[in-house]
C-alpha cells in the first residue's frame, strides 16, 4: 500500500506559489525525506500534508483517501507531527501528564493512565517524568515527550519537521536512534524533513533534494552514501557536509 501519494502539488502563501508541481509516492512502512536548504519549500509540504495550509491544488493521498484541502475528513487518527522545537511545541504550563492525555481527550479515547506510562516507556522516560513540566526536562527529553504524544493514538504516519536540530549534538544520536526504534516496533512511516544528509541517509530509505520549491532529484540511500547522486545540486550539498565532516 502507498501511504502517501504527491500529484503534481503547488503549494501558494497568499497566493504565491512556494512549491511548484511536487510529486513522489513514499510506500507503507517506509521512511522518505525531503532534503534541501532552508526555504526550498520542504516544510511547507508538510504542513499541506498536515492540514497546516489549504492553500494548495493537485492531488495529496494518504493511505488511499483523497485529501480535499478545503474540506478535509479528519486524518489526525492516521497521521500525526513532531516539531523542531520541543520546547516550544509543549505547553509550558501542563505536565506531560496532561500533554499526553490531550490527544485521547480530543479523540474521545478512554484510558486509565496505562498508554501515558506505555508511551513514556516506549520513548525511554520512566514514570517519574509524568507529572513534572517541560521546563523541568531537558532538550532531549522535552522531544522524547513530543514523541510520545505523537504517538499516543497510534497514527500510522509520523511527520518529522527537523526533528533533531534544535537540540545538542550529543542528544541528536539519542532521538534518532528512539526514532528508527519506534518505527520498527509500531511498523510507522515516516516522511522527515530535514537539511542535515547524514541525518537522512540514517533514518530514511529513499530521500528528494528539493531547490526553489521543486523537487531535482528522487535518491536512494545507497545513492547518496555511493556519492551517485544525479543532479548537480545534489551533489554541491553533498560537497557541503563532506566538508563539514572534513572540518
Amino acid at each position: 500500500m502507498t501511504a502517501i501519494d504527491l500529484k503534481d502539488l503547488t503549494i501558494s502563501y497568499s497566493s504565491v506559489p512556494v512549491v511548484h508541481g511536487a510529486n513522489f509516492s513514499v510506500a507503507d512502512g517506509e521512511s522518505f525525506a525531503l532534503v534541501g536548504e532552508s526555504g526550498s519549500g520542504k516544510s511547507t509540504i508538510l504542513k499541506a500534508i498536515s492540514g497546516l495550509n489549504d492553500e494548495w491544488t493537485g492531488e495529496i493521498k494518504l493511505f488511499g483517501e483523497k485529501i480535499d484541502p478545503k474540506n478535509r475528513t479528519d486524518i489526525s487518527r492516521i497521521t500525526q507531527m513532531v516539531f523542531q522545537d520541543p520546547y516550544g511545541s509543549l505547553h509550558p504550563r501542563k505536565t506531560v501528564d496532561t500533554i499526553l492525555n490531550e490527544p485521547l481527550a480530543i479523540h474521545g479515547i478512554k484510558d486509565d493512565g496505562t498508554r501515558v506510562l506505555e508511551m513514556l516507556s516506549a520513548v525511554g522516560l520512566d514514570k517519574r517524568y509524568r507529572f513534572r513540566y517541560p521546563h523541568q526536562m531537558s532538550g532531549g527529553q522535552r522531544q522524547r515527550v513530543a514523541i510520545a504524544r505523537a504517538l499516543m493514538i497510534k497514527p500510522k504516519l509520523l511527520l518529522l519537521d527537523e526533528p533533531t536540530s534544535a537540540l545538542d549534538v550529543s542528544v541528536q544520536a539519542e532521538i534518532l536512534n528512539l526514532l528508527k526504534k519506534l518505527r520498527k516496533e509500531q511498523n510507522l512511516t515516516f516522511l522527515l524533513v530535514t537539511h542535515d544528509l547524514p541525518v537522512a541517509s540514517f533514518l530514511c530509505d529513499r530521500l528528494a533534494v528539493m531547490k526553489g520549491g521543486e523537487i531535482v532529484e528522487i535518491a536512494s540511500r545507497e545513492q547518496m552514501t555511493k556519492g551517485e547522486l544525479k543532479a548537480e545540486y545534489s551533489n554541491e550539498l553533498l560537497g557541503v557536509h563532506a566538508q563539514k565532516l572534513g572540518a
